[in-house]
């Protein structure tokens, strides 16, 4: 019986030397018995999800008219939305991701396979417990929720667009406990330390540039920005001291940040301008004057180039400053907020800062402000 195929995914084909020739490390798009390259090394898996992207959308041309669903494959439906919906939504490139996993698994599929077993197989198998599914994490879940959710909007799609006529039902699986982990100052202050003070094997190689020596140092602007202004990790990342076209802009002149940039669709995420707290905002005009001297557009650099995450680099300093896994670059929003609340600062007025509702707020850190059922603890020991 032949082997079931995986559907055109990325791998990363190492640095190699054939015939005394030297050739570097790049991606390249696998499908079936074809290999073709990306052209992008190992640093820009951005530009190579793009390429996979491009491709998925240049092979698979589906049919558009309306056929039932032991015809239509799910690599068709993905194909649809790729084209027509992604581009115009906020995270392309971590569409693009979950469509890579998403083809792995069911690109050879069809509608009339989607069943609540096949999606809970998915899942387990995102947990470590089934056959492989690239990009899953082992006993992490690895965000199978999302991705079936982005399969469930593609069919949505493809249904609205008439390719389909009956429905098709993707399950779910249960929603992950919220985390409610924050950091305290003196966390906060020794994850500081430690992002600023490692130094790498490098560090005596006096040719080495100051990004290899230091290579946790420019988690020190993502955590000071995260920290007081409790943005979400995205707009950090794309945060930068020139408006741009769905650029972040730290407007230093006006003193606030906006989270938003020009011409970067709504979402469910609201992203508010928010005012620079007059600390930070000292920092982010010693960081800027260097940065533009050098020609350097963004916030958080490493080694002149924007950096895409910070996920690998902060669980190295997660691990050097003993704290726990479950610090992660969102803790840093949860620190913030949690902070203003135990501060005693309305409600009202935190939930306006962060960009999310009251009822958030007082859901998931009511409990930290010092009066919380104060009152009440009082008088019911009272005679």
């Amino acid at each position: 019986m032949p082997r079931r195929s995986k559907g055109a995914r990325l791998h990363f084909r190492p640095a190699r030397t054939r015939e005394s020739r030297r050739y570097p490390g790049v991606w390249v798009i696998l499908d079936g018995r074809t290999e073709r390259s990306t052209g992008f090394g190992a640093a820009d898996r951005p530009g190579a999800e793009k390429a996979l992207a491009d491709y998925i959308a240049a092979k698979y041309q589906p049919e558009r008219r309306q056929r039932p669903l032991h015809e239509v494959k799910i690599a068709d439906v993905i194909a649809i939305y790729l084209i027509d919906v992604a581009p115009g939504l906020a995270r392309p490139r971590q569409i693009a991701e979950r469509a890579e996993r998403l083809l792995a698994w069911w690109g050879e599929r069809t509608l009339a396979d989607i069943t609540g077993a096949a999606c809970r197989a998915y899942a387990a198998a995102r947990e470590g417990q089934g056959p492989d599914v690239k990009g899953g994490k082992k006993g992490t879940g690895g965000g199978a929720r999302r991705d079936l959710e982005d399969l469930s909007a593609a069919i949505g799609h493809h249904h609205k667009e008439g390719g389909h006529r009956e429905n098709v039902r993707v399950v779910l699986p249960p929603r992950g406990l919220a985390r409610q982990r924050w950091l305290t100052r003196d966390e906060a202050a020794r994850l500081l330390r430690v992002c600023w003070r490692t130094r790498s094997a490098e560090r005596d190689d006096p040719r080495a540039p100051k990004a290899a020596i230091y290579p946790l140092r420019h988690l020190c602007r993502f955590l000071l920005f995260g920290l007081y202004t409790g943005s979400r990790p995205g707009a950090i990342l794309n945060a930068s001291w020139l408006p741009g076209p769905r650029r972040s802009f730290v407007d230093l002149e006006n003193g606030v940040f906006h989270r938003r940039g020009d011409g970067a669709p709504e979402t469910q995420k609201r992203q508010p301008t928010v005012r620079l707290s007059p600390r930070l905002a000292a920092h982010l005009r010693r960081w800027r004057a260097a940065d533009l001297k050098k020609g350097r557009a963004h916030l958080v650099m490493y080694d002149g180039a924007p950096v895409q995450s910070v996920k690998v680099a902060l669980g190295r300093a997660v691990e050097l400053a003993g704290l726990d896994s479950g610090v992660t670059a969102y803790t840093l929003r949860h620190s913030c907020a949690s902070w203003l609340v135990k501060k005693g600062l309305e409600t009202r007025r935190i939930a306006d800062f962060l960009g999310t509702s009251e009822a958030m707020i007082i859901k998931h850190y009511g409990h930290l402000a010092e009066d919380y059922q104060l009152a009440a603890a009082e008088a019911i020991g009272r005679k």
